[in-house]
């Protein structure tokens, strides 16, 4: 018999960018391999930092179906609300053809709903809701397709998982080493639940000592500033026409009509993928 494969795809978060081990990042997907199997698990991870939705559909799907995986994690979605181009309805129908790829392959899907970057990132009201929309939104999408395709989802938008800021690393937007092992524990919970994980469950106790002060604050003034430089490029402006936007409603009243206009959205793109939400997606 073979090994159990398992396949994971995304972008820094499921790379592991935060959980340093060596020269590389591990994250929550190498974590969680060692326990999906009592025996060996051939773990493969396609994510790449910055991917979006097309680039998992166009390049790590392809790639991820060639494996001919047992179990699939497609967790991605928030570097597409931090680009100008962002279309929630492209975003539905390239999610929509990578979950019907795998499961169609009898491949076990693993998705998760995110919490969106501006409330990590702490920025002010103006600037912070309009990209809290944008992320509902997409959760909300991958909500409706995980109900279809039956995948394993996890519910990681949680308040508790949001300001408990030991699990995050100095960047804010990505988990730190305990958070990685959270994701891989309450993962491997839920697959247990559905008779999937028969391997012993990830600790929830990080193995290396958190980051000096001084170790994140260098992280912040290399790598880190040049994270921030190459996404203002492309979402400052945006983001600053929406913030004026945002400011605009509120001043006028008019603020739920956001709101309305991105639940249309939302609805319009499940119809294209031919989705019924259900009333408790979020």
């Amino acid at each position: 018999m073979r090994p159990l494969r398992f396949v994971s795809l995304g972008d820094s978060l499921t790379e592991g960018v935060g959980d340093p081990v060596g020269d590389g990042w591990r994250g929550w997907a190498a974590l969680l391999a060692g326990g999906l199997a009592a025996d060996s698990v051939e773990f493969t991870n396609l994510a790449v930092s910055g991917a979006q939705t097309r680039e998992v559909l166009e390049v790590q799907t392809p790639a991820g179906l060639a494996l001919e995986p047992d179990i699939a994690s497609v967790v991605i979605g928030v570097n597409d609300t931090l680009r100008c181009t962002f279309d929630i309805r492209a975003v539905a129908e390239r999610l929509d053809q990578v979950y019907a790829a795998f499961t169609g392959q009898g491949a076990t899907l693993l998705t998760a709903c995110l919490p969106d970057p501006g409330s990590m990132l702490g920025l002010p009201g103006s600037l912070a809701r309009p990209l809290a929309r944008r992320q509902r939104a997409v959760n909300r999408v991958v909500h409706a397709l995980s109900d279809r395709y039956g995948a394993v989802h996890l519910h990681a938008a949680e308040a508790d998982w949001i300001t408990d800021r030991a699990m995050w690393s100095a960047d804010r937007l990505h988990p730190g080493e305990r958070g990685h092992r959270q994701l891989a524990v309450r993962f491997h919970s839920l697959l247990r639940e559905a008779d999937r994980a028969a391997g012993a469950p990830p600790s929830p106790e990080p193995e290396f000592p958190a980051p000096t002060t001084s170790a994140s604050l260098l992280w912040l003034a290399t790598a880190g500033t040049a994270w921030v430089a190459r996404r203002c490029t492309d979402l400052l402006p945006q983001l600053l026409r929406l913030a004026a936007d945002e400011m605009g409603h509120r001043a006028r009243g008019t603020s739920a009509r956001l709101d309305v206009r991105a639940a249309a959205a939302v609805s319009a793109a499940l119809a294209a993928v031919s989705v019924v939400e259900q009333p408790d997606a979020v």
